[in-house]
């Protein structure tokens, strides 16, 4: 009996210095800054449209007032491909084309996942197709749009999905063998460009990104509404919860990001960092009021403050067509003017 405690005993103190091992290394230390930092931003033609805006005067906005110089630009398939076989690329090719006659770095992201609610772009001719029947569309749009646009010199890389492994919004699960299957693709069709592969900042490790893509994009969300995760599929218990600030360091992501540089030899920049806000509902739902709980100017400055100590080099933010709407809709341009100085000094 004595002998069987001790067995217990020694094992808890194992698994107390794993802990005690994990926190440390995680959690402790200050990155190294990087000496110079890249600063872009994210844009969604669609989510400009239900925020109210002129979305083409809030991109023109971003690239001549605010001096946008690196632009993620997300792709919607819904947008793209209305009715199935018939194509739209009006909207998007005046989008390369603006980016380019101000020289400016694009990179796209493709599929059916990409970003802004509700994840998932998908047509409604689509939606009721068999799961590898809509796969098989879905490879249809990349090899559409990577031809197209593969011969623009201010392309410089290509996301596949947003997050594919990452379960959120109104999404179909993607199956890392279908994300191979688009990755072989779009290297057929265009060996030059880098693919980036997206994951949660918070809640991966970023391996099987790592494992898939030429390099890892992470998010980087630091105050949000949080409604415990038993609760999520349930529409009327989403106003359950409270805001909560991340209690991760600066350390945590750097590094990870040593651990993926060590094994997978993959650099890591952060294709999301929060600039706007995240409530119980939708940013265009949502009272001005009830946005200001999660991010203002302070809170703004925070984040570019928290992003600067993580030794990335490069981040795209995450709200740029609500800085717009703040200076437009509300005549409260503070958050702009604070972001155009990450841009100017760049």
């Amino acid at each position: 009996m004595r002998k069987a405690f001790k067995y217990i005993l020694f094992g808890f103190l194992g698994l107390f210095l794993i802990f005690v091992i994990f926190i440390g290394y995680f959690f402790l230390g200050t990155p190294p800054e990087a000496e110079k930092i890249i600063w872009g931003v994210n844009f969604s033609q669609k989510h400009a449209k239900d925020m109210g805006l002129d979305w083409q005067e809030c991109y023109l906005s971003l690239l001549d007032d605010l001096g946008v110089k690196n632009i993620k630009i997300l792709t919607h398939w819904d947008l793209i491909e209305p009715k199935q076989g018939e194509y739209n690329f009006k909207d998007l090719d005046w989008q390369i084309k603006t980016a380019e006659e101000k020289g400016a770095d694009i990179f796209l992201v493709l599929g059916r996942k990409t970003g802004r609610w509700p994840e998932c772009h998908i047509p409604e001719w689509a939606k009721n197709l068999r799961p590898e029947e809509q796969e098989q569309e879905v490879l249809k749009l990349l090899k559409k749009i990577v031809l197209r646009y593969k011969d623009s010199e201010f392309i410089s890389r290509w996301q596949v999905e947003n997050e594919p492994f990452f379960v959120f919004g109104e999404c179909p699960e993607i199956k890392e063998k279908f994300v191979k299957k688009e990755i072989n693709l779009v290297k057929s069709l265009d060996s030059s460009r880098q693919i980036i592969i997206s994951d949660s900042g918070e809640f991966s490790l970023w391996i099987r990104a790592a494992r898939l893509g030429d390099m890892v994009g992470t998010t980087m969300y630091l105050k949000t509404w949080f409604t415990p995760a038993f609760l999520n599929k349930w529409q009327r218990f989403k106003h359950v919860g409270r805001y909560s600030s991340s209690p991760l360091p600066p350390a945590f992501y750097w590094r990870k990001a040593q651990i993926i540089k060590k094994l997978f030899n993959k650099k890591i920049i952060c294709v999301e960092l929060q600039a706007e806000p995240w409530g119980p509902v939708l940013l265009y739902d949502s009272p001005l009021e009830e946005q200001e709980k999660s991010m203002d100017l302070e809170q703004f400055r925070k984040n570019i403050d928290f992003a600067k100590k993580t030794g990335l080099d490069e981040f795209y933010l995450w709200g740029s067509e609500w800085w717009y709407w703040l200076k437009i809709e509300k005549n409260q341009p503070e958050i702009w003017q604070e972001a155009k100085l990450l841009f100017i000094n760049q």
